[in-house]
């Protein structure tokens, strides 16, 4: 009879164990995905993309387009990032010298960030962006984006172009060529010259 007994006890064991381990699972689970939803750091080793960076410094690189040098790029730090989008980043200044057809110097820039984007062919710049011409005009803006397409320089933040006879500010930005012989400001105000016939740009 004892023998008997203990193989039912051990059945019906066996019998109730998958019910105990679903309602230990049960109780258990929604204790780790609560702890993984509100756990930042979890989630962002998760979901955090491996990117490659590769680091240079004391960086002298020249600016092509079809074959003729456009400019020169000068910054001591650059990191160069592999991602969806390939960009370079200069977090630490930089300087550029825009060429003019005969490789003359007609313009020069200053910034202390940048950031090319190498599929846009653009260059974002920001924090205390000069840009000077051969005739000593000069444009500051808190940011700037140059198109190294159509050589030219464009921003929505407010600008200002200092020069022999003007004083002008761009209240909402301003395009212009990267030689500061055209300008297009947006709602300018201050003096400046003004031909006979003709708007102000």
């Amino acid at each position: 009879m004892r023998r008997e007994a203990i193989p039912g006890r051990i059945r019906r064991v066996h019998r109730l164990y998958p019910y105990s381990a679903l309602l230990v699972f049960c109780c258990v689970a929604p204790l780790f995905f609560a702890s993984c939803e509100n756990d930042p750091k979890v989630i962002e080793e998760l979901t955090k993309r491996v990117e490659l960076r590769e680091e240079a410094r004391t960086v002298e690189s020249y600016l092509s387009q079809g074959g003729t040098i456009k400019a020169k790029l000068i910054a001591p730090l650059m990191y160069r990032y592999q991602r969806d989008t390939i960009m370079t980043e200069f977090p630490n200044t930089l300087h550029v010298d825009f060429y003019a057809d005969s490789l003359k110097v007609d313009s020069w820039l200053f910034a202390k960030y940048g950031i090319y984007y190498d599929n846009l062919n653009k260059v974002f710049l920001r924090d205390s962006v000069v840009v000077i011409n051969i005739e000593g005009d000069t444009l500051r803006t808190p940011e700037l984006w140059w198109d190294q397409t159509s050589g030219k320089f464009y921003t929505d933040k407010p600008a200002r172009l200092d020069g022999k006879d003007k004083h002008i500010t761009g209240n909402q930005g301003l395009e212009a060529t990267q030689d500061l012989k055209i300008i297009q400001f947006k709602y300018p105000t201050g003096p400046f010259n003004v031909k006979e016939g003709s708007m102000p740009q």
